[in-house]
């Protein structure tokens, strides 16, 4: 039987095209769907590491000192024999006796106060921080002064505006010297964390957060010490 369509009504000769327009219609659908977000975006919270959050710091112990070698065996004594008509000189003694008419002049040495910067692995008894004066031995009065200084470094630290914005972080090393006077000196930057911002604002939190403190002390007197904190600043 012989159809009665034209070519340009019978679609059976366009069905190749309908196929391959169907398939790429499909493709940019399935695209679509991939692409879209159907979440809202959560706002990160901020928190704060090397003050009330536990900072992972790497425990430093004082090396053990190796033990001294014993001393070298002393070389036999030997004897010279001294001939009898060799002349030795006398010795003229000096009496050491004091009289009440003798007079003593009394030099008085003072010790000048020496510049050097310890570590606290080469100091004999830390710093201690205010209130962490009771406890009982000076390795539970240096863990005391640790937390402390984390403690009210992180409550004084403020997450800078311009790196929240950003959306960035990074960790911050700050060193600085405990006097011999128990104040804070010499504040910086040893290890920046990648943002001016947080590295200014570490800074600050340190010079306002901590107080004066009882010195570190070497043979008895008070001695300069350096110390490094961690301030770990994230968005998370």
């Amino acid at each position: 039987m012989k159809s009665r369509k034209t070519e340009k009504a019978n679609l059976e000769l366009r069905r190749g095209l309908f196929r391959d327009i169907g398939l790429v219609l499909g493709l940019v659908v399935i695209y679509g769907l991939m692409s879209a977000k159907f979440y809202p975006e959560k706002v990160k919270g901020l928190a704060i590491e090397g003050g009330n959050i536990e900072e992972e710091v790497i425990p430093i112990t004082k090396p053990d000192m190796p033990k001294p070698p014993p001393p070298p065996e002393a070389p036999p004594e030997v004897l010279e024999v001294v001939e009898d008509d060799i002349e030795i000189d006398e010795i003229e003694l000096e009496s050491t006796e004091v009289s009440e008419d003798t007079e003593i002049a009394l030099i008085e040495e003072v010790a000048e106060a020496s510049d050097e910067v310890f570590d606290f692995v080469r100091v004999e008894a830390y710093p201690v921080f205010p209130g962490c004066e009771g406890e009982p031995t000076n390795d539970d009065k240096y863990r005391c002064f640790e937390t402390q200084v984390r403690s009210r470094i992180g409550a004084e630290f403020e997450f800078p505006a311009i790196a929240r914005q950003m959306g960035t972080g990074g960790k911050a090393y700050v060193n600085f010297i405990i006097e011999r006077d128990g104040s804070i000196s010499n504040v910086q930057i040893v290890r920046s964390s990648g943002d001016a911002s947080i590295d200014q604002e570490a800074v600050r939190s340190v010079k306002a957060a901590l107080p004066k403190m009882t010195p570190a002390k070497v043979g008895g007197r008070a001695v300069r010490m350096t110390y490094t904190v961690p301030i770990n600043a994230r968005i998370q």
